[in-house]
């Protein structure tokens, strides 16, 4: 099968490394793609969110599946774009895309479907927002409506804080359009956990799930970011949990989003808090985690290709996903003065020889070709250093024997990643 994976990041070079294991695969390529994925991949120069070229690419190229990895191609239309010119797509439609396009839409769902979720309001309006934000009282959750590349969630400690989140969004758009409305929300209190199911529209499977760390800083202490690494399975979610979600969040979503004509096709993220009072909903995407994905695909042992054909062919009902018991985790390195300003076209040194520490494995995401092979930091988020063991500490200390043996000095990272489970 010739198949074409949308994105360059280190998702998409978790998921490239995955498919290129499967014997349905005869030809990958990935648009843009990056570095490491080109190892794998022949890369093409076409943006993810390049709607039109990525169908005219496919349609000539008569690609058998096109796989798409970040959320704004989803939301943009590329998978109905797809069905139009009679290409199979391993995404939503952009009707049930806005599960992730828009936060007040998703709460409207769950609402709907009786997914446990905090309480909350929608505003459109900053000084009926703040007046709000004042009733409620701290801490509080003020979150941009639309996309803003998971940088439009403030969590809130005092009202003031709060205010100026609305302000940033709404007045200041920092988010850009993202922040035309917020979504103010209880501020839920327990373990943070990412959960991703595949669907094919009716059926669900559980895809497993991890603990991603947004913070910045060591001990979760600084700005929030797209992911500074994550790990899986988390001890706090047991299959009796994973049972739970499945029935109260995963089926019902899915039951609702098909009674409303919009049946969701591929990968839901479910976004929960676990709470005293059980597990709630803190919100939805509709694609892969990042760095999520990397530690899931380093603990996959079923065939990927197979299992997201039987997604976009209605046949999860017939499926079975196999994982590994081991257990992984994942250390992203990211440019210096992440998530703020930061500089690019630094080079990254001894790759192979972080490759080449027993069990761990190397993702890329910002990074690109340079003169004579170098490999160039081109992103925020860098690389992602992963690795299994048969307990997390065993993972834990294979990833940074591996990030340890990366000459960067230009990039940073978390040496505390997984430290709530190991304590």
């Amino acid at each position: 099968m010739k198949v074409l994976l949308v994105g360059g990041g280190g998702r998409e070079h978790a998921l490239a490394w995955a498919l290129s294991k499967s014997p349905l695969l005869s030809k990958l390529w990935a648009a843009p793609g990056n570095a490491g994925i080109a190892v794998l991949a022949e890369c093409v120069p076409i943006a993810a969110e390049d709607v039109a070229g990525l169908v005219s690419f496919a349609r000539d190229r008569a690609v058998d599946l096109v796989v798409v990895g970040p959320e704004a191609p989803l939301t943009a239309g590329l998978a109905d774009a797809c069905a139009a010119a009679g290409l199979r797509c391993f995404g939503p439609s952009a009707e049930a895309a806005r599960l992730e396009g828009s936060k007040a839409f998703a709460r409207e769902v769950a609402d709907a479907a009786g997914v446990p979720g905090p309480r909350w309001r929608r505003f459109d309006d900053p000084a009926a927002a703040r007046a709000y934000l004042r009733e409620e009282g701290a801490p509080i959750v003020v979150k941009a409506d639309g996309l803003a590349a998971g940088k439009g969630v403030v969590v809130a400690a005092t009202v003031a804080e709060a205010e100026a989140a609305v302000a940033d969004t709404m007045e200041n758009r920092v988010h850009g359009a993202a922040g035309a409305a917020v979504v103010v929300e209880e501020c839920l209190v327990g373990e943070e956990v990412s959960f991703f199911a595949l669907c094919d529209g009716e059926a669900a499977l559980p895809l497993g799930a991890a603990q991603d760390h947004k913070r910045a800083g060591e001990g979760d202490t600084g700005p929030n970011t797209g992911g500074m690494g994550a790990y899986s399975p988390p001890p706090a979610f047991t299959d009796a949990l994973r049972d739970e979600v499945m029935a109260r969040v995963v089926r019902p979503t899915l039951a609702e989003m098909a009674r409303r004509g919009a049946p969701f096709r591929g990968v839901l993220f479910v976004g929960l808090m676990l709470t005293a009072t059980g597990p709630r909903l803190i919100e939805f995407n509709v694609r892969f985690g990042d760095p999520e994905c990397q530690a899931l695909m380093l603990r996959l042992r079923s065939d990927l290709l197979e299992a997201l054909l039987a997604a976009c062919d209605g046949r999860l009902a017939d499926t079975d996903l196999r994982w590994s018991d081991a257990h992984s985790l994942v250390v992203v390195m990211a440019a210096r003065g992440y998530p703020g300003a930061y500089g690019k076209g630094t080079a990254i040194r001894c790759l192979d020889r972080a490759a080449a520490v027993p069990c761990a494995q190397v993702f890329h995401a910002g990074t690109g070709a340079g003169p004579d092979g170098a490999v160039l930091a081109t992103g925020g988020r860098v690389l992602g250093i992963g690795a299994r063991g048969n307990t997390l500490r065993e993972a834990r200390d294979a990833a940074y024997e591996a990030a340890a043996a990366v000459d960067w000095p230009e990039g940073f990272y978390r040496r505390d990643i997984g430290h709530r489970a190991l304590r």
